[in-house]
């Protein structure tokens, strides 16, 4: 029989075994799939350890390990949290109209499209909708990094997760719970995660190389001085052993993925959206970038200011079909010349066979005559510019206006010139994109003049104007071929190969837009150009930090190897050594989070 005096270490000792043999399941599984990693290599240094008697200094490496990689997981974590706790700005419930008419409180996950909701001031809404009757300001930092409220009337979008400030409103609901702009913002930030840049790439490649050398480096620091220099078996085994735990890869790998979540989540608080750590280290290499014009630099809402018979007859005959064929585009020009004969009391006529013409402009038949109505360039593809109406085309152009021209078959009938607002924001947008290096040209299918223009307005570099969507492909290709990191900004449909050729194609005013944060690499969730110098900031800041880390990580690792190889080192001093530079990467990555 045992006796208690005896049988208290060896339960003491059979604890610490069940801890250790616990802690290196991992490691066991890793040297059976051939998989030289950080597991394995901790669980050959804490079994070579308890192998030569050293149990304290076992169970303490396994215990510091632990609560090193339970750390990480913690900081990794929060990084990820910075985004998902953006779910809980959606309140849970929400006041509903019911079909007696009266309102109930029910669940927002239970409510259809469609629905009445009604919100009261200071509430959080709990759905996209459209406002139906009220006025109020809403907080939308968490959907568009906007630091003012945005004032909301009938007619206007508000998403889930803003903060309803002032009056009451009353919205119709037109996103499921599962599919708000701001679900759609957390998914697709979590599938950026997943996404893997390019330096955690390299850091992966990496510690598959050097763990199995670093392996067989302590392999050979154990063997070879007792066996050809007649050195104690157990002083150099010992060695082996903490090099093992000093050399252990644990901070280089986390370094990165912290990092670049940290960036993404960051980048997400300001209302950009950016779709891999990819874009987040490519931004700080931009040198050029290209811009479209129109709802880019300009609001994309503008207004006509002149109208200029061509012929004798009725001109307002012929302002009706014109504005009935633009009444049929969703084009901002087309837009304007329909509202303007809106207000006017104008009354729009059936039009047959109506035609987009990409880049160009549109066509129908009205009471059976073909018109056209398009820019510069369609009234030359035509044949129906003369030199009378070519300098009127280049005056108007000139002062910065947009021209659209109505036609029939014979003979140009009517001009109509339109002129778009610089956003105020635009200029500072500029300026601190040449501040930072990055150079500037504007891409658009207006004609050169009005291009040129605006480009001066603002400090835009170069101006290309009556460019097609192909026209815009090869100019971002051409500056490609020249050697530039090129980005590419719009948000329209006619931008989109442009978009998709660029290193970094950058949407605006993505909110709500269920196809721009789809298919963009960085979504700007407002009309603010000014977050593109503040994505390239924070890409630079990005790459500053990943940088640190590998030199920190790599750089103590080598300062404690040779502080190992003079056998002045011990296993607690290298556990220590592992774990601090962990937490030093990590907390250096987690910065990014306070900028």
């Amino acid at each position: 029989m045992v006796t208690g005096a005896v049988a208290a270490p060896i339960t003491g000792e059979w604890k610490r075994t069940k801890e250790l043999v616990a802690g290196a399941a991992g490691g066991v599984s890793s040297l059976k799939n051939r998989n030289l990693n950080i597991n394995a290599l901790m669980s050959i240094a804490v079994t070579g350890a308890v192998l030569i008697g050293q149990w304290p200094e076992a169970a303490m490496v396994m215990f510091l390990f632990s609560v090193a990689e339970l750390i990480e997981a913690k900081s990794l974590g929060r990084a990820r949290n910075a985004i998902r706790g953006l779910m809980d700005l959606t309140p849970e419930r929400a006041t509903v109209q019911q079909a007696d008419g009266s309102w109930l409180e029910v669940e927002v996950k239970t409510i259809a499209l469609g629905a009445l909701v009604r919100v009261r001031p200071g509430e959080r809404i709990g759905l996209d909708g459209e406002v139906t009757s009220g006025n109020s300001t809403i907080n939308q930092a968490p959907i568009t990094g906007e630091s003012l409220p945005v004032e909301k009337t009938v007619g206007d979008p508000v998403f889930a997760g803003t903060i309803n400030q002032a009056g009451s409103l009353e919205y119709r609901v037109v996103a499921a719970a599962a599919n708000t702009t701001l679900a759609r913002i957390i998914h697709a930030v979590e599938e950026a995660q997943g996404s893997r840049a390019p330096t955690q790439r390299f850091v992966d490649q990496f510690a598959k190389v050097y763990t199995p050398v670093v392996f067989l480096f302590a392999l050979a620091i154990a063997i070879v001085p007792p066996l050809f220099m007649a050195e104690p078996w157990y002083d150099w085994i010992y060695r082996a052993l903490v090099l093992l735990v000093v050399a252990c890869p644990c901070a280089l790998v986390i370094s990165t993925p912290v990092t670049i979540v940290s960036g993404l989540a960051a980048a997400a608080r300001k209302g950009i959206l950016i779709k891999g750590g990819v874009y987040l280290e490519t931004g700080g290499k931009l040198g050029f970038l290209a811009l479209d014009k129109t709802g880019t630099i300009t609001h994309g809402k503008p207004v006509q200011t002149d109208y200029m018979p061509l012929v004798d007859q009725d001109s307002e005959v012929y302002r009706t079909h014109a504005a009935s064929l633009a009444s049929r585009s969703d084009h901002p020009v087309s837009q304007a010349i329909a509202k303007h004969a809106s207000k006017n009391g104008l009354a729009f006529t059936a039009v047959e066979g109506f035609e987009a013409l990409l880049g160009r402009g549109v066509r129908g038949t009205i009471e059976g005559i073909d018109f056209h109505l398009g820019n510069h360039r369609l009234v030359e593809e035509l044949g129906l510019c003369s030199p009378e109406l070519e300098a009127t085309l280049e005056r108007l152009e000139r002062q910065g206006k947009t021209v659209v021209v109505l036609c029939n078959p014979q003979r140009a009938i009517a001009l109509f010139a339109v002129a778009d607002t610089v956003k105020g924001s635009s200029r500072q947008a500029i300026e601190e994109l040449h501040a930072l290096g990055v150079k500037t040209t504007m891409l658009t299918g207006d004609n050169p003049h009005t291009a040129d223009a605006i480009a001066q307005q603002v400090g835009i570099d170069e101006a290309r104007g009556n460019l097609l969507p192909v026209d815009k492909l090869q100019a971002i290709e051409a500056l490609q071929a020249r050697g530039y990191v090129v980005g590419m900004v719009g948000d329209g449909i006619n931008d989109a190969p442009a978009l998709a050729k660029s290193e970094i194609g950058f949407a605006m005013a993505a909110a709500g837009t269920d196809t721009a944060i789809e298919t963009a690499d960085v979504a700007l969730m407002d009309d603010d150009l000014r977050k593109i110098p503040a994505f390239i900031r924070l890409s630079q800041q990005t790459a500053v930090i990943l940088k640190q880390n590998i030199v920190l990580a790599l750089g103590i690792k080598a300062l404690f190897l040779a502080i190992t190889l003079t056998g002045q080192a011990t296993m607690w001093m290298a556990v220590f050594a592992d774990m601090g530079v962990s937490l030093l990467v990590v907390f250096n990555g987690l910065r990014l989070l306070k900028k």
